[in-house]
């Protein structure tokens, strides 16, 4: 019987250079969506999806997310002295049960390779989930609830992946598929950020994986890849060449870009629109500039 996926490792440490100045002091995952940040969504999908421990990697100038993630005594006792608890409601949802939380931090950034090694002592011997904050996921089925679902027929590694022209590979893992159902594709081999010309294929690696435990090991060796820094793909690849499953799944649902500029504005766009409060409204302002 395949062991559960009930730890996930969410990568936290990133300067949100992309973004500055709006993260000069704050956290590229604490900018909002419509009326939540990026890392409530992340973690809202892992809660979905079984998750019971939730590891952040951290940084430096983190610590809103420490906070977002906590209690707010002054905040819920004003909330409730002036009656508002659909919004109380609302906070307490959004926090995990006490205990189900870790932090750990990152000193260097040497990479989401070394990003989630230094989760490796809360990991444990466990299949593990890794959720980037960046990936925004709009699913009916939640993203990770799709991959454990598959997990629980296929084991091993699993990663959701898109399709993406030849010539946009080079920003990301690539799969060398071996079969592909149109839904899960199996894979001998994934290589980081390849030449358009030597890409295996054009089934790209997003920020959502379940991974075996043996990735730590690999990641030990600290041996770096594109772009100088401990890859997590190039670990995956050793996992491979041990002989373990490796899979990609075509979920079903919306991904969203959040860690470029006009990939952050769609989302906006997109969750704003369908809020029930607040898409009608916004479609007639997004009127005035069409």
């Amino acid at each position: 019987m395949r062991q559960p996926i009930k730890k996930a490792v969410f990568p936290v440490a990133g300067l949100g250079t992309r973004f500055l100045p709006a993260t000069k002091a704050m956290p590229k995952e604490m900018l909002p969506i419509v009326d939540k940040p990026l890392i409530h969504y992340a973690v809202e999908e892992a809660k979905a999806a079984g998750i019971e421990q939730f590891f952040f990697v951290t940084g430096r100038a983190k610590s809103a997310i420490d906070d977002h993630f906590d209690r707010a005594f002054e905040l819920e006792a004003t909330l409730r002295e002036r009656g508002k608890t659909d919004l109380l409601e609302e906070l307490e949802a959004g926090l995990p049960e006490p205990g189900q939380i870790a932090y750990t931090r990152q000193q260097l950034p040497l990479g989401l390779g070394h990003a989630v090694w230094c989760a490796r002592a809360l990991v444990g011997d466990e299949p593990f989930a890794v959720l980037l904050a960046d990936d925004l996921m709009v699913c009916e089925t939640p993203c990770l609830t799709q991959m454990v679902e598959a997990y629980a027929k296929v084991g091993g590694n699993i990663v959701a992946i898109i399709d993406v022209p030849r010539e946009h590979t080079q920003r990301y893992g690539v799969l060398d598929v071996v079969s592909d159902d149109g839904r899960l594709v199996r894979a001998r081999g994934v290589v980081e950020k390849p030449d358009p010309a030597q890409a295996p294929s054009t089934s790209t690696i997003i920020g959502r994986y379940i991974i075996q435990p043996q990735v730590f090991g690999h990641l030990a060796r600290g041996e770096t890849g594109s772009g100088g820094e401990i890859q997590l793909t190039d670990a995956l690849e050793r996992l491979i060449e041990d002989g373990q499953a490796f899979h990609g799944l075509r979920f079903s649902g919306r991904r969203y870009d959040c860690g470029d500029k006009l990939g952050f504005l769609e989302a906006t766009i997109a969750l704003g629109l369908a809020h029930p409060d607040l898409g009608p409204g916004l479609q007639q302002v997004l009127c005035k500039y069409l």
